[in-house]
């Protein structure tokens, strides 16, 4: 009895390593030849994402002061001193108020207009490459349940040649091909998230510029010094 007790807690034991041996990449690979497209679908949504928030943050870089310090060189009618300062600042913010600056001395609406053709520039400019993501997002599920039932079509058709295949046999088979399924719909959901992150990352940006422009005009309406 012992004797049968040890041989089953060996054959457990190598049941376990056996189990353990097989590592993610291992079990992807059995995913057949749609894991490739999926692959490359992961490759650039990392890609975009990480290059998108790059730029974004870097946009969102702007000094706390700099509107106070554009204030008060636009008050004091030292111009110069406030088109310099929003040239050498690399920032939506900075360039949407560098050509407000251009257009002091025409009216208000002629100042607003130049600013918001700006500003929507500034944004396309940050929203470029991000619908990539949401496509990646919609079609990256797709593939995976493409290759699932390609892979259950050809499944059927070999077990069509056997004569009485064990459910065993079914299940392993089956589960190989969900494989590509579960990846598709992994890789669909964190483009989701990360699109959805950079969007509103951007959304804020616009908010900031939106602030900053409506401050600007107060400024122009001010009494100068």
């Amino acid at each position: 009895m012992f004797d049968i007790l040890l041989q089953a807690d060996s054959t457990a034991a190598a049941a376990a390593t056996v189990a353990q041996s097989e590592t993610i990449w291992s079990l992807l690979s059995k995913g057949g030849p749609i894991m490739i497209p999926l692959f490359l679908l992961f490759a650039l949504a990392v890609f975009f994402f990480f290059e998108r928030f790059l730029v974004i943050k870097k946009a969102g870089q702007i000094d706390e002061n700099f509107m106070s310090i554009i204030r008060d060189h636009v008050t004091s009618g030292n111009i110069t001193a406030a088109r310099s300062l929003a040239k050498n600042t690399s920032n939506p913010v900075a360039k949407m108020i560098d050509k407000g600056l251009q257009r002091v001395g025409k009216p208000i609406d002629a100042i607003e207009n130049a600013m918001d053709n700006v500003g929507k520039l500034e944004l396309y400019k940050l929203e470029k490459n991000l619908t990539m993501l949401s496509v990646i997002a919609r079609i990256a599920p797709l593939f995976g349940f493409v290759g699932t039932i390609v892979g259950l079509v050809l499944l059927l058709k070999d077990f069509a040649t056997i004569s009485n295949p064990s459910i065993s046999q079914i299940a392993d088979a089956m589960y190989i091909k969900l494989i590509t399924s579960a990846t598709g719909l992994i890789i669909g959901m964190l483009a989701y998230l990360g699109y959805s992150f950079l969007d509103t990352q951007i959304n804020r940006m616009a908010n900031r510029m939106e602030a900053a422009s409506s401050e600007f005009i107060d400024i122009l309406q001010e009494p100068t010094r």
